[in-house]
């Protein structure tokens, strides 16, 4: 009798072991996945590719591209606004000038900003489009001329 309770108390405890394990492994996957970045590949007229990182998150888009030492010539970054509206971005603790372009919900450009320097210091000015967009796309400073990017140019990407 004692024994069976012995076995049974064994089994019992590498029975709560397993699911003590399996429940820290699930969390482990679940944080994992919740740091984890998402990318969109845009392209240009010109069929140049950009892989662009996404902000979807109030936190995402607050923090941004900040405290990068650099963005390639094929890097940026999408902030995905829910609505088409008057959405500003500032260059607080960034490190590096940027290209910024405003597009609508059909992807279009709406508005550009050249070769928009870092905050070196508060008070911060801060940049918006002149017609509500639905999305700001951040990228490497000079990329607009390189790209030869105007007004209503149409970009392509899908977000799922």
């Amino acid at each position: 009798m004692k024994q069976n309770l012995n076995l049974k108390l064994r089994n019992s405890k590498k029975i709560r072991n397993i699911l003590f394990s399996c429940l820290a492994f699930c969390l482990v996957l679940s944080s994992l996945e919740c740091g984890k970045k998402k990318f969109v590949k845009i392209f240009l007229p010109d069929s140049f590719s950009i892989t662009a990182e996404l902000a979807i998150s109030a936190e995402e888009k607050q923090l941004g591209l900040m405290f990068r030492e650099k963005l390639n010539l094929d890097q940026g970054m999408l902030l995905v606004f829910k609505d088409e509206d008057f959405h500003f971005i500032w260059m607080k603790n960034m490190k590096i000038s940027l290209d910024i372009l405003w597009l609508d919900k059909e992807k279009r450009i709406v508005h550009i900003e050249r070769n928009v320097p870092p905050c070196k210091k508060p008070p911060c000015a801060s940049y918006s489009s002149k017609i509500p967009a639905m999305y700001v796309l951040e990228i490497q400073a000079g990329m607009v001329d390189k790209k030869k990017l105007k007004l209503y140019d149409r970009l392509e990407f899908i977000i799922n």
